[in-house]
Parts: structure tokens; sequence; C-alpha cells
């Protein structure tokens, strides 16, 4: 679904908080790697399954959350 288009994602943070969060992993929205951001370094943690990497549209930013702690999902 984030490949297809922006997603809202409902979600526990993990100090409890819930968050909705807008994000995609379409390729048109989210912006072009660029040598100084991080997850552009040799320097990559290591992948995690139990983490959704995603661009968030509100906040410009890549965020992530656990997968185990989604509430909803609204397209």
């Amino acid at each position: 679904m984030l490949i297809e288009g922006i997603v809202e994602v409902t979600f526990t943070k993990l100090s409890g908080e819930s968050r909705t969060m807008p994000c995609t992993l379409k390729p048109s929205i989210i912006p072009p790697a660029r040598a100084q951001d991080a997850a552009s370094q040799k320097k990559v943690r290591g992948l995690n399954e139990a983490v959704m990497v995603a661009w968030c549209t509100d906040r410009s930013e890549w965020r992530s959350f656990r997968i185990d702690n989604v509430i909803s999902v609204n397209l």
C-alpha cells in the first residue's frame, strides 16, 4: 500500500502515545537520496523486519514505526 500512494497509519509510539502518520514509499513522492543523508552512507543500520521505515508526508522526514504497534491503516 505504501508503494502505491499515501497511507495514514495509526500506531502506538514507544512512549505509549498514539500517532496517526500520513506516509508513503511511492518513488514519485519521496525525495531522491543525497550523499549527506544518513541512509545514503555506508554505515547503515541492519534491517529490522519488525520496523517499517517510510517517508512521513506531514513532516517531510523519514520516520519509522513498529509493525506490531499498528492500530489501523487507512488509504
